[in-house]
C-alpha cells in the first residue's frame, strides 16, 4: 500500500472513531408521551402508529395512554399522572378542552411542551394544535350530504357535545346549510364516541319510521354503528349515510353501499409531527428565541392544518390499497 493510500484510509478512520465517541442528540432518559381518548378506536390506533414511527425515526422513547372508553375523566388523571412523571414533552387531545386548560398551563409551566392534536384547548397554553381544521371539515361534511340529498331532507347527527373540535365540525355544517331552507336537523344525538351507542340511538328511528332521510355522523365511532342500524332495517341506500374517518368499518360500508362517503382526516400525521415537534422543542432547535421556556412567544406555528380527503364508491378501493398496514 502506498504512503499517501495509507495516510487517507488513517484519516478516515481516525473520522469513524470520533463519530462514534460523539454524544448522541437524544439522552436515553428521552420519552414522549401521547395521551388520548378512547385509546381502544381504530382512529387513536392510527396516532398511536404515527407517534411511535416518529420516535423509532429519531431514537427515543415514545408511550401511548389515555382510558379505552369516552371518559374525560379518566383521561385528565392520566395526563396529570404523566407530567408528574416528568417526560421531555406530551401529546394530548384533550377531551373537553375547559377541562383540561389547568393541567395543561401547570405542565407547561413546569417546562414540559405540550401540544394538542385532534381536539384542542384554545384557551390553554399548550404550545401548538395539530389537526384538522375542524370548522372547514364541518363546511365540507355538510355541503357534501347537501348535494347527495339534492339540498333536501331531515338529518340525524351522531356526535359528541362538548368535545371542541366536533363542536367546531357541527357549527361548519350548520353554516353550510343556511343557502340551503330545505336541509334541517331532526335530531342530534350524543354516541359517546362508541359504534353500538351510535347504533342504538339510529334503531328506533328506523324502527319507528321517523321522518329521516339521512345520517350525519361527526366522529369516527358513528359511520359503523349507523351503518349497522341501516342494515339491520334493510334500508341501505335509502337512508342517506355521510360518515367521518377512514377506520376499516367505514370503508368496508362504502364498499358495500352502506355508507355514501365519509370525510377522512389523518390521525397518523398527527401523532407523527406531533412527536417530531415536541422534539424540537425539547432540543431548542427553532433558534429564533433562546429557549422556548423564556420566549414571549413560541418558536413554532400556532397551529398545523394536517387537512381531510372525501372517500366515496369511485375512490374507496385505491384509498384502501394506498394505506400502510399499522400494527
Amino acid at each position: 500500500m502506498k504512503a499517501g493510500t495509507k495516510s487517507k484510509l488513517g484519516v478516515f478512520l481516525a473520522v469513524l472513531l470520533l463519530a462514534g465517541c460523539q454524544k448522541s442528540a437524544h439522552e436515553k432518559s428521552e420519552r414522549y408521551v401521547f395521551v388520548s381518548t378512547n385509546i381502544a378506536l381504530p382512529y387513536w390506533q392510527e396516532a398511536k402508529a404515527g407517534f411511535l414511527e416518529s420516535a423509532h425515526v429519531l431514537g427515543v422513547k415514545a408511550e401511548f395512554v389515555g382510558p379505552n372508553t369516552y371518559a374525560p375523566q379518566e383521561e385528565l388523571k392520566a395526563f396529570q399522572d404523566v407530567v408528574a412523571s416528568r417526560p421531555s414533552g406530551i401529546v394530548v387531545s384533550p377531551a373537553q378542552p375547559k377541562l383540561f386548560t389547568d393541567a395543561i398551563n401547570k405542565a407547561v409551566e413546569s417546562g414540559v411542551p405540550v401540544i394538542s392534536v385532534d381536539s384542542d384547548s384554545p384557551e390553554s397554553k399548550r404550545i401548538l394544535f395539530i389537526g384538522t381544521d375542524n370548522y372547514r371539515a364541518g363546511l365540507q361534511s355538510g355541503k357534501l350530504l347537501a348535494s347527495l340529498m339534492h339540498q333536501h331532507g331531515r338529518v340525524a347527527v351522531l356526535t359528541i357535545p362538548g368535545q371542541f373540535n366536533i363542536d367546531e365540525r357541527l357549527r361548519g355544517v350548520q353554516d353550510a346549510w343556511k343557502p340551503y331552507p330545505y336541509m334541517s336537523f331532526y335530531k342530534v344525538f350524543d354516541d359517546r364516541g362508541d359504534p353500538e351507542t351510535a347504533r342504538s340511538q339510529i334503531v328506533p328511528l328506523l324502527q319507528n319510521k321517523e321522518p329521516v332521510e339521512a345520517i350525519l355522523c361527526l366522529e369516527a365511532s358513528g359511520g359503523p354503528g349507523a351503518a349497522k342500524a341501516v342494515e339491520q332495517f334493510e334500508m341501505s341506500g335509502k337512508i342517506t349515510i355521510v360518515a367521518m374517518d377512514a377506520n376499516r368499518e367505514t370503508l368496508d360500508g362504502i364498499s358495500k353501499g352502506v355508507i355514501a362517503a365519509t370525510v377522512a382526516q389523518k390521525p397518523y400525521t398527527m401523532g407523527f409531527y406531533g412527536l417530531q415537534l415536541l422534539d424540537d422543542l425539547h432540543h431548542n432547535r427553532v433558534h429564533e428565541f433562546k429557549d422556548w421556556r423564556t420566549a414571549p412567544t413560541s418558536p413554532l406555528p400556532a397551529t398545523l392544518d394536517t387537512g381531510t380527503a372525501v372517500v366515496d364508491p369511485k375512490n374507496v378501493d385505491d384509498f384502501r390499497n394506498a394505506l400502510a398496514a399499522h400494527t
